[in-house]
């Protein structure tokens, strides 16, 4: 593989435009605003969504579609997941006749209430391999160079190991997997329960409410995605377990911070204002609340998010709510 299109240049886009450009001749980095792939261009440094990062020379910034896309072998998207569709649509008819397609956004779409790498089957046609891309990582840390482990996912294990081996670098480590429905379930989902750790940060709470939420939110993500045809294990390791302590522990997440000013007495439209970078958990929430109704699977923690997003319930009660529940065994 010689050329990349990397559709969508926020934060993780040009993180993984930073990391993956040692290892192709040319990325192209499209950007959906022409004054930003401008901006780009001519700084080489992101400063809206990722500063102080320079972009290596190889890295081509553009807001043509046609010029991103001509002659890539690989595509990996990277716009939030209420974008995907949309930018598929117009990017279907570019793409290279059997050019890879890998999924880096965390989602689940609205209203279909698909994943990802559904909505790519459902716009672009079915000779164009499709992978899904996850794992713990921030993207300030990746485009700095400091080592991290994710997971590639595609129901052919030769594509996922195909694009394991062109996209691992001494500092980013690839693991192949061919449970793409628990990958997927595992990355969107990990950000409604950081949601909800960001919700006891803003409240006071301490470190034994958060570890309960953590351990009892992947209990519920597990039980999802095993009623999608997920694997548990899947959720065990670097896309499920790993990527939702990050999430919900670390300084980096926006998803938490969204969650800490709720609970610190905010009001969702006020945050999402001033808020540059998209908090995809706020959207996965009502996907996943629907998901879990659709196919009968209990999802409590998820359940007192949705009523604090959508119905205004009070964090505090949304809390005490949870402990209130009947007695159980794990």
């Amino acid at each position: 593989m010689n050329r990349i299109c990397i559709l969508g240049a926020g934060s993780w886009g040009t993180a993984l435009a930073i990391a993956l450009a040692p290892r192709f001749t040319e990325v192209r980095l499209w950007a959906r605003d022409a004054a930003q792939a401008a901006q780009l261009a001519n700084d080489r440094d992101n400063a809206r969504y990722l500063p102080g990062f320079r972009l290596p020379g190889s890295i081509c910034p553009t807001h043509d579609l046609a010029q991103a896309l001509a002659d890539a072998d690989v595509v990996l998207g990277v716009v939030p997941s209420r974008f995907l569709r949309a930018v598929l649509k117009q990017a279907a008819p570019l793409i290279p006749a059997g050019t890879s397609i890998v999924s880096a956004t965390k989602g689940i779409e609205e209203n279909s209430l698909l994943r990802m790498s559904e909505v790519i089957r459902a716009v672009v046609p079915d000779s164009h391999p499709v992978a899904v891309l996850s794992g713990p990582t921030f993207a300030r840390e990746i485009a700095a160079g400091e080592p991290a482990a994710i997971v590639i996912a595609s129901e052919t294990l030769a594509i996922a190991e195909n694009i394991q081996h062109a996209f691992s670098t001494p500092a980013l480590r690839l693991y192949a997997s061919q449970d793409v429905v628990g990958v997927e379930m595992g990355a969107a989902l990990k950000n409604v329960i950081a949601l909800g750790a960001g919700v006891c940060a803003g409240l006071g709470l301490g470190s034994n409410s958060i570890a309960a939420l953590v351990t009892r939110g992947l209990a519920e993500v597990t039980r999802l995605a095993v009623a999608l045809g997920g694997n548990q294990r899947t959720l065990s390791g670097l896309a499920g377990l790993g990527d939702l302590v990050l999430t919900c522990t670390g300084n980096l997440s926006r998803n938490r911070a969204v969650g800490m000013q709720l609970g610190q007495g905010r009001k969702l439209p006020e945050i999402l204002a001033q808020t540059t970078m998209v908090a995809e958990g706020v959207s996965t929430c009502a996907a996943g609340f629907q998901l879990g109704v659709r196919h009968g699977v209990e999802l409590p923690i998820i359940h007192k998010m949705h009523e604090v997003l959508y119905q205004q319930k009070d964090p505090r009660a949304a809390i005490r709510e949870l402990m209130d529940r009947p007695l159980t065994s794990e």
